[in-house]
Parts: structure tokens; C-alpha cells; sequence
């Protein structure tokens, strides 16, 4: 286990908030550092956008979401990034879905049941359910609300007091994912690595959701 910096707020003795982003890499870069505890991630100055490319195809390589792209120029804004800080990632694919249990979120969604576990079916002829993901991310707070007021109403089974439900397999969603991965965590074997939800998909019934043949085949094309 290591310590990874990458960024840096003081040196030199004084704040480096608002020193371009730039002038705190070199302080970092300055530091002494134990190679085995303390780690700097790596940046790159990038003017070709093909250079740019084979940096992100090595990073998923790595197993990482993707890449982090800063403007050399620009100050440390605490709690968000804005234009001058994107994180470059790339999807693979999107399945259609259904939701089979619900919890309760974090923070300002903690009244809400926003937290969705949802499966795929066996095949096109083998309605089995199997569990592939869970998603929290992508609907607006509306959306959320609504989908809260539906669950409660559908629940079949109650746990950690109501917290965690299982649910009627009927709101089916479009969600969307970094890669396809192995996982004994859920009974269909594969778990969907950094899922968002796409929209919800009223005009489609359970029947005609993704199998795990499709899940498979993109665990197999990675």
C-alpha cells in the first residue's frame, strides 16, 4: 500500500491554491519522496492528440477508469473541476436492464431510494433473473423521487428496516459502463465496472431486456 500525490496545496511555505496547476506540479516534483510509501502520479504535458489516445488506452490497461486532463494554467478549485480539470473516460456499451433491489443513498439522497441493483435475464427463452451491477448515478433528483414513491409500493421484501428492498422486476433502465468484468459477487458471474444510468426505459418490457449471452460477448470483445 502506497500513498499516491498528485497535487499539492502548500510548499515553500505558503498556500499553492491559487498557483497555476503548473507551478504546484514542480513543487511536488521537488519534494523528496520514499518510493515505497509516498508515489507521485505520473503527469504528462500532451500536444498531440494521438499521444493522448495511447495514454488513455494504456491507463485502462492498468485497470484505471481512464484519464485525468488539467490545464497547465489553471488554479485548485476544492469541490469541483469545471473546465479546466475533465476526466476523460470512455464507454463501452449500453444494456437494458432491469431493477430487482433498491437502497437507500448517501447525503442529500438519503430520504430517497436511489441506490438500484439490476440484473439481466438467463436468455431470450429462460426469464431467469441474474444481478450484474448496481447504478446510482444518472437520473435527476425528479426522476429519483418518483422512482422512490414507485419502489416503496413495490416492495417485496424489507431489510436493515427498509433500507434495502427487493423489489417488483419491472422498471427496466438503460444503463451504460466502462467494461465488463468477472465477479463471484453476483450469480450471473459478471459485473458491469463504473455503471450510469442512461434513462429509464418506459418503452420496453422485462421480456425484452439484454441477456447474459450479450454480457458475456462483451466480457469476451474487451
Amino acid at each position: 500500500m502506497a500513498f499516491v500525490a498528485y497535487d499539492i496545496l502548500y510548499g515553500d511555505g505558503r498556500v499553492l491554491i491559487q498557483e497555476p496547476f503548473a507551478r504546484r506540479r514542480a513543487v511536488l516534483e521537488s519534494l523528496a519522496v520514499d518510493g515505497r510509501a509516498v508515489l507521485r502520479a505520473t503527469s504528462v504535458l500532451f500536444t498531440d492528440v494521438a499521444a493522448l489516445d495511447a495514454a488513455f488506452d494504456a491507463a485502462r490497461a492498468r485497470g484505471n477508469e481512464g484519464l485525468m486532463v488539467k490545464a497547465p494554467d489553471s488554479a485548485y478549485k476544492p469541490g469541483r473541476r469545471g473546465r479546466d480539470w475533465l476526466k476523460i473516460k470512455r464507454t463501452l456499451a449500453t444494456l437494458d436492464v432491469v431493477v430487482t433491489a433498491v437502497e437507500v443513498g448517501n447525503g442529500r439522497r438519503s430520504k430517497f431510494l436511489s441506490d438500484y441493483t439490476f440484473a439481466v435475464r438467463v436468455s431470450d427463452t429462460d426469464a431467469t433473473l441474474l444481478n450484474v451491477g448496481k447504478a446510482y448515478s444518472g437520473l435527476t433528483d425528479a426522476e429519483i423521487a418518483e422512482l422512490s414513491d414507485w419502489f416503496r409500493a413495490h416492495t417485496l421484501q424489507e431489510f436493515a428496516h427498509g433500507k434495502v428492498r427487493l423489489v417488483e422486476p419491472r422498471i427496466v433502465l438503460e444503463v451504460t459502463f466502462d467494461r465488463v468484468q468477472p465477479s463471484l459477487r453476483h450469480k450471473g458471474g459478471f459485473a458491469l465496472r463504473f455503471p450510469r444510468i442512461v434513462r429509464i426505459r418506459t418503452d420496453k418490457p422485462v421480456e425484452e431486456i439484454d441477456t447474459l449471452e450479450t454480457v458475456r460477448r462483451l466480457a469476451h470483445t474487451e
